[in-house]
């Protein structure tokens, strides 16, 4: 299974609730702060939710 590194760079403040959750979900809790997690549909629907907060690379 692929994984993915995630990473935020932009800020959650001002932001809508679902939005900062979701952010804390993947497991982020601070700004350019990178995180491995499994490619699987529930995180790739997670990403999309926020995905003008973050970047996203795949790793082996």
């Amino acid at each position: 299974m692929s994984r993915l590194k995630i990473v935020q760079i932009r800020s959650a403040i001002g932001r809508q609730k679902v939005q900062k959750v979701t952010i804390r979900t993947l497991g982020i809790h601070r700004l350019h702060e990178a995180v491995i997690q499994d490619d699987t549909p529930q995180i790739r629907g997670m990403i999309a939710r926020v995905r003008h907060l973050l970047r996203v690379e795949e790793v082996d």
